[in-house]
């Protein structure tokens, strides 16, 4: 098993959201129906996460079971619900300014560099087929009907354990968990 925590996640660059985050646990008062709107959202992008990284192989294979049979990038989206969960969950005014700063640096900053540099690199490796998924399933919109693919590549593979340790991703479960019971406990009497 891999270790959970992600020393790129510690770097100077997140010290700002870290930092925006204590401030609302100490100084934001809790709000008595956050947690309502807050854990449906947190869980389900939690479950998606989880769903997308126990299928994803990285650079070996064009992952297309699973979730990405539905969109092509789960973990982006299951991110951006955590996100918005934590955001609501924040309560007041901090819900606003938190959705108003991520959704559009989402939107407009780091998901076109990220789909351009993915794409170039799933395309260099997987050449037309890469291209027809592109096409043909959405980026970040979950459709309900699967995409079947091309049947030459044979049987698509479940969900592995390998996998979601391979992709890191107990160590973003650990960190939400962690975010959830700070909220918990902030909602639950002061923290200072």
């Amino acid at each position: 098993m891999r270790n959970p925590i992600r020393l790129k996640n510690l770097n100077a660059q997140f010290l700002p959201l870290y930092l925006v985050g204590i401030a609302i646990l100490i100084f934001q008062p809790p709000q008595p129906h956050g947690v309502m709107a807050a854990l449906p959202l947190i869980a389900l992008g939690s479950a998606l996460r989880a769903w997308g990284a126990g299928h994803l192989v990285k650079n070996d294979e064009l992952t297309t079971s699973g979730p990405y049979a539905h969109l092509r990038h789960p973990l982006y989206c299951g991110t951006i619900l955590i996100a918005t969960g934590f955001a609501v969950w924040a309560g007041g005014a901090w819900t606003l300014i938190l959705l108003c700063l991520l959704w559009p640096w989402f939107a407009f900053r780091y998901y076109p560099r990220k789909e351009k540099s993915e794409s170039i690199r799933l395309e260099a490796a997987h050449g037309e087929r890469f291209v027809r998924y592109r096409r043909e399933v959405s980026a970040l919109r979950p459709s309900l009907r699967p995409w079947r693919g091309d049947p030459a590549a044979g049987p698509s593979v479940g969900w592995r354990w390998g996998c979601y340790d391979e992709n890191n991703e107990l160590g973003t479960f650990l960190a939400v968990a962690l975010g959830v019971i700070l909220f918990w406990l902030r909602d639950r009497g002061p923290f200072v």
